[in-house]
């Protein structure tokens, strides 16, 4: 039995269904040109997705803003409603940002300043040259060769930006924005890269433009080299027939007539044929000169027939895409890169070796596990000395809870809003003090819920006044280690009527509730 496929308009994205007569076999550069398979772009989009707030940024709130490389146009429509189905998103939160779309310079501008777009979809228009600072993630699904348009493509995530500047588009940032990520769906940054000069220099310019002027009399390097590489490109899609065809009516193989195009501009067959009409080793500045000037004419000598740009016009034109709804795809790998885990490894190593420099400062820290808490606020200022030490060589506790996410997956909790305490966790951790390395807030918020069930228990219960004082008392003392009765008097107990408030709530219990707490929470 025929199988039945879709197919669709490049142009216009009208569908319809044809029976295939026979069966349709392709390979990778195939894909997303010829043939759309909607299976791979959805698994990318929804692998993005399922790791974006766990392993990629897992203290976000929001998608950070972000920036996908599509190979042609109808690739990029494509990406843009497949990422606006994975995330159940409107219209604004994804945009195509191309030469073609609408109002491109609007979108653009709105994707810098703006809370959405929060993923724009782009072919050329800001590989390059184009400054969005707030862009934190580069998603590439199309292969470069050329290893300087790679180096652009990845300078538009190597802006930095300052963390006040960066939450008025991305609330949820904590830090400066010092790194971007590079999530690589097609093995572009393993791809071998060339240091040649790209063959588009006129990428605003149609194909039939480009005819059109050289049939008018354009003979400069961009035009024909321009020119060159569309006819490259549509002899890539072309099938066999249509090979034959337009030799025939060219005159020229395409290969033949690209070539011809690039020659005209490639000193060495300059030169040689320069030798070769003069019969000379050492052929004059003039005979040079000629010598281009007949390749030229040679080179652009099929474009100056009306009937030939009308039919390679038409032939880039008549070409359909394959949707390729029967082959679904499947993720073979998702994770990080070796490089990722080699400084994962340097990371956690000089952690170690910093812990080794500083043994007798961290023994003085394990005061916070007694039943004394004191000299807790003195803690705190050691942990924050300590912390400073560790930070001038480049490592904060995030980076530090990232290394050892890669490193100890199975050990590590991930999505977690890293703060000073988690230090203590760190350390705990790679001392061997226990297993599995979790928030500092975590343990404050299990000793809580232990702590306030035992309490409840008795005849006496706490009030629901009382119980919004003791969860803001738990979540400071997450994140400083204790709480004092002059604490209660700073933000954000203050809304609440401050210590004064808190005597009205707990009466003269107030002094060893707060006492009770400092020892139970912590310890």
């Amino acid at each position: 039995m025929k199988q039945v496929i879709e197919h669709r308009n490049r142009l216009s994205r009208e569908k319809r269904w044809m029976q295939m007569d026979e069966d349709v076999d392709y390979v990778p550069p195939q894909l997303d040109r010829d043939i759309v398979n909607p299976s791979q772009i959805r698994t990318v989009i929804r692998t993005f997705k399922e790791n974006l707030f766990t392993t990629l940024f897992p203290r976000r709130k929001e998608v950070p803003k972000t920036l996908i490389f599509a190979k042609t146009d109808s690739h990029a429509d494509d990406i843009v409603q497949m990422v606006r189905d994975e995330f159940g998103e409107g219209n604004d939160f994804c945009r195509k940002i191309t030469y073609s779309a609408e109002n491109p310079e609007s979108v653009l501008s709105s994707f810098r300043n703006d809370y959405n777009p929060r993923i724009a979809v782009t072919v050329d228009m800001i590989a390059t040259g184009t400054d969005v600072k707030p862009i934190e993630c580069l998603i590439f699904m199309r292969d470069v060769r050329s290893k300087n348009y790679f180096e652009q493509m990845k300078g538009r995530g190597t802006r930095t930006l300052g963390k006040d500047d960066l939450q008025k588009v991305t609330p949820s940032a904590t830090e400066n924005k010092d790194h971007f990520v590079i999530v690589d769906a097609v093995g572009v940054t393993k791809s071998k890269k060339c240091d040649t000069r790209p063959l588009e220099r006129q990428p605003y310019v149609s194909m039939k433009e480009l005819m059109m002027n050289v049939a008018l009399g354009s003979k400069d390097d961009d035009t024909l080299t321009s020119l060159a590489n569309r006819i490259i490109r549509l002899n890539s899609q072309m099938n066999n027939s249509e090979r034959k065809q337009f030799k025939e009516v060219v005159g020229e193989s395409a290969e033949k007539v690209a070539e011809n195009l690039l020659n005209a501009f490639d000193e060495d067959v300059i030169t040689e044929k320069a030798k070769a009409d003069t019969k000379t080793e050492t052929p004059s500045d003039e005979a040079l000169k000629q010598a281009q000037k007949d390749l030229i004419a040679q080179a652009v000598a099929p474009f100056m027939n009306p009937d030939t740009r009308d039919f390679i016009e038409n032939v880039r034109r008549s070409h359909d895409q394959i949707i390729d709804n029967v082959n679904l795809d499947s993720v073979l790998f998702a994770g990080y890169d070796v490089q990722k885990e080699e400084t994962a490894d340097r990371v956690i190593q000089t952690f170690r070796t910093f812990i080794e420099e500083n043994r007798d400062e961290i023994i003085a820290l394990r005061i916070i596990y007694s039943e004394s808490y004191a000299n807790r606020a003195m803690a705190v200022e050691q942990l924050k000395a300590l912390y400073a030490k560790l930070k001038s060589k480049g490592i904060t506790v995030e980076r530090l809870w990232d290394c050892y996410a890669i490193k100890k997956p199975d050990k590590v909790k991930k999505g977690v809003m890293a703060q000073l305490t988690d230090l203590i966790s760190i350390i705990r951790f790679e001392m061997g003090y226990t297993d599995q390395l979790s928030p500092f807030a975590d343990k404050v918020n299990y000793n809580f819920m232990k702590w306030t069930l035992r309490r409840n228990a008795g005849a006496v219960h706490f009030t629901e006044v009382q119980m919004e004082w003791l969860r803001l008392i738990k979540d400071h003392i997450a994140s400083s280690l204790s709480i004092l009765p002059e604490d209660l008097d700073l933000t954000p107990f203050d809304k609440k009527g401050g210590l004064l408030g808190f005597y009205e709530a707990f009466g003269e219990q107030y002094e060893e509730i707060l006492e009770e707490m400092n020892i139970e929470l912590v310890a």
